[in-house]
């Protein structure tokens, strides 16, 4: 008989801390994953470097955290990015402190993170590591009783009966549908009356309408993205942002992602303004170029372009302003307007913004308000947050202290 104290579904990086530190307490666990590996998001976080966290205090980490950055203080304060730090560098994982304060493994491997925490997996002798076990519904028996009703590799075309006293839905979001997020657990939860929050792509990227495919390729660094909604600016960020065959993208892209991927779901025109030269007023800019124009004598516009972006930009960027000259320069270069028409989907964003709704879910120990002995953490909760390291911190913390609350409730 399948029998645990606490089954824990979802083997991402909420899904392993959840079941190591419920192991911690002494206390029977299945870790049930649907793929063939635990861990197969972790491998595409940081374009393969895996960004494990920002080192910033909660003061400026709760910053960039949505929608509500109260409920994850809890979270954060039992297992936050510092004990996060100390628990990979005590088990032999070296990390780094990189530009933005964030944290990646000193070998800049993705794999080394996982690697990692699947060997601290395997040293508990009361974690089953289950593979290839994809769960197809959870029921609730007399005597409170979870049953995970799992179709494994076995070859039987049925499922196998898990039984456990807690149970913890680590299944993540519907980002990476290839790396086994799917919405099972959206699903499972709704099975429970639990309400999901609508479901929308985040830090992802936006699709200008037209784009000139002549931009895929090319960062821009040290510019200013304003996010502009109805005619109102509505964000403002600098730093560096990519054209991608997806659209407009890199840190600052995805920074606006969430808002503008709201603000198209309702219908509202959305357009991006790029600031090529955010450190300088429009009337230092035309001092400058005065300067170097010589008093505005005759100029070839195209090579003096080459001076102040990319060279691969130019063409572009003329074509998009096709009134352009050297006395409107300042305001074109600190006025580059792309209309956003769409996004990139769940195939290849990031995160999942929404998800079980928060209200539902006791802050302190990740509890189901309706259903004692339900626990939820990761992605699956109605909780996201910025590029940077704050989304795997969402799910350690939020793994760890559902693991623990879990076990230390029996």
């Amino acid at each position: 008989m399948n029998k645990y104290e606490i089954i824990v579904v979802g083997g991402g990086p909420a899904g392993m801390m959840a079941a190591y530190f419920a192991a911690k307490e002494g206390k029977k666990v299945a870790l049930l994953e649907k793929k063939e590996s635990c861990g197969k998001k972790i491998l595409l976080t940081g374009k393969g470097r895996c960004n494990i966290t920002n080192n910033r205090s909660w003061e400026e980490f709760k910053l960039h955290i949505h929608p509500d950055s109260g409920f994850f203080k809890n979270s954060f304060y039992h297992f936050s990015n510092e004990a996060l730090v100390k628990f990979l560098e005590a088990a032999g994982l070296e990390i780094e402190v990189q530009r933005g304060e964030r944290i990646f493994p000193a070998s800049q491997k993705s794999a080394d993170v996982r690697d990692t925490l699947l060997n601290e997996l395997k040293k508990m002798p009361n974690i089953d590591l289950l593979p290839n076990s994809e769960v197809m519904s959870v029921d609730l028996v007399e005597g409170g009783t979870f049953v995970a009703n799992v179709m494994n590799d076995s070859g039987l075309i049925k499922c196998e009966p898990y039984f456990s006293d807690k149970l913890i839905l680590c299944t993540g979001g519907l980002s990476y549908p290839a790396t086994g997020s799917s919405g099972d657990g959206y699903r499972i939860a709704k099975s429970f009356r639990h309400n999901i929050v609508e479901t929308t792509p985040s830090l992802t990227a936006l699709k200008p309408s037209p784009y000139n495919f002549f931009l895929v390729g090319v960062t821009l660094k040290n510019v200013a993205l304003n996010l502009v909604i109805e005619g109102n600016v509505v964000q403002s960020e600098q730093g560096e942002l990519s054209f991608t065959s997806g659209g407009i993208e890199g840190a600052l892209g995805f920074r606006v992602s969430r808002k503008a991927v709201k603000a198209l779901l309702k219908g509202s025109k959305v357009g991006l303004v790029i600031d090529l030269k955010p450190g300088l007023t429009i009337s230092q800019l035309k001092d400058r170029i005065t300067r170097d124009t010589l008093g505005g004598k005759k100029v070839d516009l195209k090579k003096y372009l080459q001076k102040l972006m990319p060279r691969q930009v130019v063409d572009p960027f003329i074509a998009m302003n096709p009134d352009i000259s050297i006395s409107n320069l300042p305001i074109k270069l600190k006025n580059w307007k792309f209309d956003i028409k769409g996004y990139v989907g769940y195939e290849r964003c990031v995160v999942t913004a929404g998800g079980v709704d928060l209200g539902e879910v006791s802050r302190k120990t990740l509890e189901s308000k309706i259903v004692p002995g339900l626990y939820f953490a990761g992605e699956i909760l109605d909780l996201d947050g910025d590029t940077g390291g704050y989304n795997l911190q969402i799910a350690f913390s939020t793994g760890a202290l559902a693991g623990y609350s879990a076990a230390i409730a029996m």
